[in-house]
């Protein structure tokens, strides 16, 4: 082996580090390097060290059936890895002897599984095991045998193989701390959308239960007598802004259920004409200032939905709808026929979104906090929720908007056949 071979793999190894981020894929070239470079060398493994097991896990494999190699467990003091490991001291095994009296403590099973990934052999020819050491900790082995050529390792390849060895702890090293890194700032984050939830729940919880408690104390004041007109708007008031924190509470739980993964749908064929007028004569009691509309072509099609989760995205548009527009005006939902999707879209005539926000429309908790729309309540669920229950029927879901025009949010549902029923929207 020449030192220009041993430089260009090492060249190899460092372009593999630089270029790629899964282990999967890069331990297995770098055993494919070391073969190419190793004469006596025709089988490598890499077998790292599982603090929970307290065994060794063959990773990455060339030269073998992996299918039974990988399914290796080896004891720290067990076999040619299992002894390197536990003395940290790179050995070779030189001759059939070496290797065989170095694997006669193997447990059976392991035996059986080297036996199956050899197609029966019962131990290699020679052997060379480098510990892979990150400071005083180890990490694993890496194992090159030779298995069926004449030939055996040489002492002079060995300051080569601990290079390399430290290139190799040094990429398994840095894709554990990339992990470590990326789920420390996985919970960062988790905690500072937990501090955000509440923050802003609070912050919307309090102005309905300002309202609820002024009326009910008003209306329990026995020196005070209210008229019963004014009483019933105070008690409407009272209903009106129960549904405020009912609406946050269900969003909260909506959206805890979908982290969860417990989102479940019971699709069915669907008319979304009628359910769009279902869900328009529920909500239009919310606001007397605007005007109502539905409006789909003839032509548009039965689809296969969760009526009851697709309800729910009508809902949280509708109420958007309502949110952003408070000066009234017509919400108008439209339903169109396209080739491969059957799209709805409700539109408001309200304030319009800046471009700069509509991609992140979608987000949990985002707010838009400007302008008209400051103090609208909600918990900044209702779209996020749609979007993922959108999604879950392999839909999209998408906005429109111009400032101070209104903005029209739209969603898409795949027609499994474009020849379905046309819905009777009588």
């Amino acid at each position: 082996m020449t030192q220009t071979h041993r430089l260009s793999t090492i060249f190899q190894i460092a372009r593999t580090m630089a270029r790629e981020r899964d282990l999967a894929v890069m331990l297995p070239q770098f055993l494919s390097g070391l073969i190419d470079t190793i004469p006596a060398a025709d089988a490598g493994v890499l077998m790292l060290y599982d603090p929970i097991m307290h065994r060794l896990k063959a990773s990455a494999a060339q030269g073998y059936d992996e299918l039974f190699l990988l399914q290796l467990h080896i004891a720290v003091g067990e076999s040619l890895s299992g002894k390197v490991f536990q003395t940290g001291q790179t050995q070779i095994f030189a001759t059939p002897e070496d290797t065989a009296a170095a694997m006669a403590d193997m447990t059976s099973e392991n035996r059986d599984l080297f036996r199956a990934a050899t197609v029966g052999l019962h131990h290699p020819l020679s052997a060379v095991c480098v510990p892979l050491k990150a400071g005083q900790e180890k990490v694993g082995v890496l194992v090159l045998e030779n298995l069926r050529q004449e030939g055996t390792f040489d002492t002079s390849d060995l300051p080569f193989l601990e290079a390399v060895a430290e290139l190799i702890t040094m990429s398994i090293e840095n894709m554990r701390l990339s992990r470590e890194l990326q789920a420390t700032k996985a919970l960062k984050e988790a905690n500072r959308l937990k501090e955000e939830l509440i923050s802003t729940l609070a912050h919307e919880m309090r102005t309905p239960l300002t309202a609820i408690k002024g009326y009910a104390t008003a209306l329990l004041m026995e020196e005070v007598s209210f008229s019963p007109s004014t009483q019933q708007e105070f008690l409407q008031i009272i209903d009106e802004e129960c549904d405020v924190l009912q609406n946050l509470i269900h969003d909260l739980l909506e959206s805890s259920i979908i982290d969860a993964g417990l989102l479940k749908l019971q699709p069915q064929p669907v008319l979304l004409p009628r359910l769009a007028w279902d869900v328009i004569e529920e909500m239009a009691h919310q606001s007397r200032k605007h005007q109502f509309v539905v409006d789909f072509t003839d032509d548009f099609p039965i689809v296969d939905a969760d009526p009851q989760r697709i309800a729910q995205v009508l809902r949280n548009l509708i109420d958007n709808a309502i949110k952003y527009s408070p000066d009234g005006g017509l919400i108008v939902v439209r339903g169109e026929a396209w080739p491969l999707e059957a799209v709805v879209s409700v539109s408001d005539q309200g304030v319009g979104i800046a471009p700069e926000h509509l991609n992140r429309l979608f987000e949990k908790y985002f707010r838009i906090e400007s302008g008209l729309v400051r103090h609208v309540v909600g918990s900044g669920l209702g779209l996020p929720i749609a979007h993922t229950i959108v999604e879950s029927h392999n839909g999209r879901i998408w906005a429109e908007s111009r400032l101070g025009e209104g903005t029209t949010l739209f969603f898409a549902l795949p027609l499994a056949d474009p020849s379905q029923r046309q819905a009777d929207e009588s």
